[in-house]
């Protein structure tokens, strides 16, 4: 079982896909054709298609001669190919070992990263000890050197996966609980939620060890919520949880997670795997409640589901449970075949294993009595039980010295508090003199704090009246701007409607028929444009009078020329052109942008008053893909000081002076917008409304 957590903390970040081999002679430099074929040989490592992995990481191999860092990564992939495909772990270990050291001379971390761990399990699987001790001690200066989070959640799993192996199971929650914490800091990916339910999962297999069922049973509850979207992991949790219900006798809870190991779907490998294991562990709980018969069928399952797993350690397993069945059926010769195929690799996956195998056999050859047999397998079950007992007197020993070192502490505290009782006595006395004094302080400084409320409650009065006046303020800043807006939009085409009044009834004799039509027909009209004018900024003064806030929508530039052209069609003796190429369309407010247009073609018009031929140009166009608008006028001109309202602030409005540049700065600052002024004496002179991003 301890290969099924390397492998699926391996391959829960992968996925399936095809793809062709890449024609590397379309490529002019040896770095991008070996970024195209590490692309093209991860395709292979995805799929699970190991021969091919072989051949490509080799061509990768050969390609990459003088570029470290794809080379490491290359061998990385082919030991993958050897490891993955049937347990060739001699020919994985060849050539993690030349990835480790290109990785090395690369100084790439994230290589050596991968490498380290992938290592370590191959030295486990053939018993390296030595070899892995040394590995350890420099994956332990790695992880003394490195700020790397990524390095530090893979490497302290790996580190505790090591003292896991040794039974050092404190160590090894110490190191994984690090891991979980690191792969925490990590980007939020299903892959890395994945591992951070494997780290709990294992921590779960290491309190089992432990025989802490109920504490195993909570880190496997703390792993689900990570592991929902991989049936591969859920289905190893689905053991683990039989591992612990097996020993609590708990059959409503076994039977519930041995179904639940069925449903979970899976590579025929891992399937077989994980079935053998559920079935193995439902028949030792039969075992330990005497049902043989019934422990017997589910062992079988186990076998021959374990032999199709082709794993070594699942396959062990399964032949420890069978050589116990058939030994408690009374089938010794049986049970000592079985058990001995159990014993050759059950020392290098999991010694507590070994030693029950040793012991069952050599109470089947007692059985038989064959004594000489007996006693070898006995004395073999002694030796490395007592192995094992030792590592857990040692747990024992730590546990009782810290047991003392608390009841030391205790009596100290206990002679402390003699001492105390008796400073105590003379403490009271002294109490009692200050409590008169501690009562009069505490009267003063409840007047103090009545005081320090009244003042703090003064201060809230206060600011809630100067909000109250701001908002009092801001408001009738918004009437004045709209007395303003009405004050200057409408005099003016009133007043053309009085001068009109005025010449036809004071001078007729001035207007010869055709004249008269016409002026009669342009009054009309300009009343007609007055009332829609003054329906429209009525209107909008109504929606606007309590929150003075632009509302954007998409106006085309057309409309708000047509409406000014209406607008000021009274006007004689002054031509008024409005260019729009481009029909551009606006994303902005239309009331505040028409109220600046009317505003500046009124200025402009007052401009050309005494202008002969005056006339006024409207343009929207788009400059640098940027918006303008601007109205162009040739009168006398003026100079920086006449437009200073644009820009001061100091600058004030009133009903008299109309809208005022001031306001139409407020405006077009609230539409997102930018007014500039240009204009020369005698020469014109020219409003931009720029529209910023």
């Amino acid at each position: 079982m301890r290969k099924g957590c390397f492998l699926f903390l391996f391959f829960i970040t992968l996925s399936v896909f095809a793809q062709q081999e890449p024609n590397l002679s379309r490529y002019k430099t040896t770095n991008e054709k070996l970024k195209v074929w590490l692309k093209y040989t991860n395709v292979f490592l995805d799929s699970e298609d190991y021969p091919k992995l072989l051949i490509a990481a080799q061509k990768g191999i050969a390609l990459s001669k003088d570029h470290p860092a794809y080379k490491s990564r290359f061998y990385f992939l082919k030991g993958n190919a050897y490891e993955f495909n049937n347990n060739q772990n001699k020919q994985a270990c060849v050539n993690y070992e030349l990835a480790l050291k290109f990785a090395q001379k690369a100084r790439h971390l994230k290589n050596e990263t991968s490498i380290l761990m992938r290592l370590s399990y191959a030295y486990y699987a053939l018993n390296e000890t030595s070899k892995r001790k040394q590995l350890i001690a420099h994956i332990k200066q790695v992880l003394d050197t490195t700020k790397s989070t990524y390095t530090k959640s893979v490497l302290y799993g790996s580190l505790g996966e090591y003292y896991l192996d040794n039974a050092e199971y404190e160590t090894f929650i110490s190191y994984q609980l690090k891991a979980i914490n690191y792969k925490k800091l990590l980007r939020e990916t299903v892959a890395n939620d994945e591992t951070i339910g494997v780290s709990y999962s294992q921590i779960a297999a290491a309190y089992t060890k432990m025989k802490q069922y109920n504490k195993a049973i909570e880190y496997l509850n703390y792993a689900q919520p990570y592991i929902q979207t991989s049936p591969y992991v859920s289905a190893f949790s689905c053991n683990y949880y039989l591992q612990c219900f097996v020993p609590l006798k708990n059959l409503d809870s076994i039977q519930k997670y041995y179904r639940l190991v069925y449903t979970f779907p899976s590579k025929k490998d891992s399937l077989f795997l994980n079935l053998s294991f559920a079935n193995r562990s439902v028949s030792e709980y039969y075992a330990n409640e005497g049902q043989i018969n019934t422990a017997f069928s589910y062992a079988k399952k186990a076998v021959v589901l374990g032999k199709k797993s082709n794993d070594e350690d699942i396959i062990m397993e399964a032949n420890a449970i069978m050589g116990r069945v058939l030994y408690e059926k009374g089938e010794y010769k049986k049970a000592i075949e079985t058990l001995k195929k159990a014993s050759e690799n059950a020392l290098t996956y999991d010694k507590e294993s070994f030693v029950n195998i040793n012991k069952k056999l050599s109470q089947s050859y007692a059985a038989l009595g064959l004594w000489k047999e007996a006693y070898h397998y006995n004395e073999i079950y002694s030796k490395y039980n007592d192995e094992i007992m030792q590592e857990s007197a040692k747990q024992s020993i730590a546990n009782a010295e810290a047991s003392y070192q608390n009841k030391t502490k205790k009596q100290e505290i206990k002679s402390l508090s003699a001492q105390n009782t008796i400073k105590n006595i003379q403490i009271e006395e002294t109490k009692k003199q200050l409590l008169f004094l501690v009562f009069g302080l505490a009267s003063v400084a409840i007047i103090g704090l009545l005081l320090f409320k009244q003042s703090q409650n003064r201060k809230k009065t206060n600011q809630k009246l100067q909000v109250l006046n701001q908002e009092l303020d801001e408001a009738n800043k918004i009437k004045a701007r709209f007395f303003s807006i009405l004050n200057h939009d409408l005099r003016s085409p009133v007043s053309n409607l009085i001068h009109f009044l005025h010449l036809q009834k004071e001078s007729p004799e001035l207007i010869d028929e055709a004249t008269a039509l016409r002026m009669q027909t342009k009054v009309i009209s300009g009343a007609e444009n007055l009332l829609s004018s003054m329906e429209d900024i009525l209107l909008w003064s109504k929606g606007q009078m309590e929150n003075f806030k632009p509302h954007l929508q998409e106006t085309p530039v057309a409309v708000l020329f047509d409406e000014t052209e209406k607008h000021f069609s009274g006007i004689e003796n002054i031509e008024i052109l409005f260019e729009d190429p481009e029909n551009i369309i606006l994303d902005t407010d239309a009331n505040y942008l028409k109220t600046i247009i009317r505003n500046l073609t009124g200025n402009a018009i007052k401009a050309l008053d005494k202008t002969p031929d005056g006339k006024i140009i409207w343009k929207a166009q788009k400059e640098n893909n940027q918006t303008c608008l601007s109205i162009t006028d040739n009168g006398r001109g003026g100079t920086q000081e006449q437009f200073k309202a644009l820009y001061d602030d100091s600058e004030v409005i009133g009903i008299k002076s109309g809208l005022g540049l001031h306001l139409i700065r407020d405006l077009a600052t609230a539409i997102n917008c930018k007014i500039e002024v240009t204009s020369k004496p005698d020469s014109g002179t020219t409003f931009t409304i720029k529209f910023l991003k």
